[in-house]
């Protein structure tokens, strides 16, 4: 049973939305009644778009289709034409799932629409699938190609959320807080079911800001999930403001996640607040494979240690395991376990592709430091550079140029070079008057080694970045 508080604990808070609330029992009448229409008019193969909006309404139709066994498929509301035609060709959902009053795009016209109502009401279906069976398909961000349908089963939605009840000490007294989208791993799976999994609660802040959730937070929350760029406002925020610092102090935990939160936020955070950041790394095709845990060292740079039943190995460019935990070799990341997807949808040639002797390619590099704490350093395709013989992770650059004070924000990316293979590039946003490039080798000469010091520096007014806050790198011309 995924969801055990929707029958035992009817009168527990389980979801708000801005002023709009709902108890297990509500919850429960409500996306029960729902899932028996899904189950209805689901189609063959039974698939629902969720027309993932930050609402009430999204929450409930997501647990509707998870009641009613039918794989439910996350749509960004602000999607492009182009990819949303290829996710409704490719999926095939009967129906679209939408808040009343939502407008959809032409491309969903050919689905049919339910409008999630709350107020209708009946029991929910009494049988769940077994652990094997889709619970979702959620569509990567097609970087290099079309967006691929990730098949997620129940039992990896089932093994991640039950590994962090363990490393974070997740229990039913959590309320939850966040700002985040619905139609990703990380607002939705992580942000809505995990504290409905555990009996707790969720508060969802609709837009986020710092004064949002820190008004939740002195109110009875006791964590947050966010992302760097929620968490870099944050740092921000807190460093003038004795009063808002005092509410993210009082959090039991503070989660960051989807991109590495450089070192300079983790400290601008904890020097105002004593709050040292839990950050954890997964993926769309395998949900989270590592975290720090609550009770463990929250070591800023890194994401801590592989999650019960998850297997994690670093290999190198011939696919060989690396057994050095030296925190200097670089290698990519392979894991294997029950939180894995079982397939990109229709596309069985990419899904032998993504595997390795059984292990998942995950495609993004790291290190591993001695006590066996994970530190990323980029991905495979945008972020590791080989330059002078060097294999060198951007984001350790990252993190050294963003502790020179004229640095607001940077990416770093590789550049073809006649003699060093690569040439190591820099994007700066500078705080003020922007810092010479010889200024910023010499400050990451000195923090790190002299290989690794930007040979190019470009100034921007900002970085591309994507709805989670990523940079989007193939953006920047090299």
């Amino acid at each position: 049973m995924l969801f055990p508080a929707l029958h035992t604990t009817p009168d527990a808070p389980a979801l708000r939305f801005g002023d709009r609330a709902l108890t297990y029992g509500a919850l429960a009448r409500t996306a029960g009644a729902l899932a028996h229409r899904i189950r209805a008019g689901a189609g063959d193969p039974p698939r629902v778009a969720v027309w993932a909006t930050p609402s009430l309404e999204t929450a409930v139709a997501t647990v509707a289709a998870l009641l009613a066994g039918v794989p439910a498929v996350p749509i960004n509301p602000k999607i492009g034409e182009r990819e949303l035609a290829h996710i409704v060709t490719d999926s095939a959902p009967a129906l679209v799932l939408a808040e009343p009053g939502a407008v959809l795009p032409s491309g969903l016209a050919s689905v049919t629409r339910v409008d999630v109502t709350l107020d209708e009401q009946a029991d929910p279906p009494a049988d769940e699938p077994d652990e094997q069976a889709p619970a979702f398909v959620v569509y990567t961000s097609g970087t290099t190609g079309a967006p691929k349908g990730v098949v997620l089963p129940r039992r990896a939605v089932v093994s991640t959320l039950d590994a962090l009840e363990e490393a974070w000490q997740w229990t039913g007294d959590d309320v939850l807080v966040h700002g985040l989208p619905l139609f990703h791993v990380h607002g939705l799976i992580l942000g809505i079911l995990g504290p409905l999994r555990r009996g707790g609660s969720v508060r969802h802040v609709g837009r986020f800001s710092s004064a949002a959730v820190a008004r939740e937070l002195t109110d009875g929350a006791t964590m947050m999930f966010g992302v760097p760029t929620m968490y870099h406002r944050i740092a921000n925020d807190v460093a003038g403001d004795p009063q808002l610092a005092a509410a993210f102090a009082g959090a039991r935990l503070l989660v960051s996640g989807s991109a590495a939160l450089p070192v300079h936020d983790h400290d601008r955070i904890t020097a105002a607040t004593g709050q040292r950041v839990v950050e954890r790394y997964g993926m769309t095709e395998t949900l989270m494979n590592t975290s720090v845990r609550a009770d463990g060292e929250r070591r800023p740079g890194t994401v801590g240690l592989p999650l019960r039943g998850v297997e994690l190995r670093l290999v190198d460019d011939h696919g060989t395991p690396i057994e050095t935990l030296d925190g200097e070799t670089v290698g990519e990341i392979e894991v294997r376990g029950p939180n894995l997807f079982t397939e990109y949808l229709n596309r069985p040639d990419a899904t032998a592709e993504a595997f390795h002797d059984g292990w998942f390619r995950t495609g993004d590099m790291a290190v591993r430091d001695p006590d066996g704490y994970v530190r990323i350093v980029g991905r495979k395709a945008t972020d590791l550079i080989k330059s002078g013989g060097y294999r060198i992770g951007a984001g350790e650059i990252e993190n050294a140029l963003l502790e020179h004070p004229g640095v607001a924000e940077v990416a770093v990316t590789g550049e073809p070079d006649p003699d060093l293979g690569e040439r190591i590039v820099a994007w700066i946003v500078p705080n003020s008057a922007p810092p010479s490039a010889e200024e910023l080798g010499d400050h990451v000469a000195r923090l790190l080694t002299p290989h690794k010091r930007p040979r190019v520096v470009r100034y921007l007014d900002a970085l591309p970045r994507n709805d989670m806050g990523k940079v989007m790198k193939r953006a920047l011309d090299g």
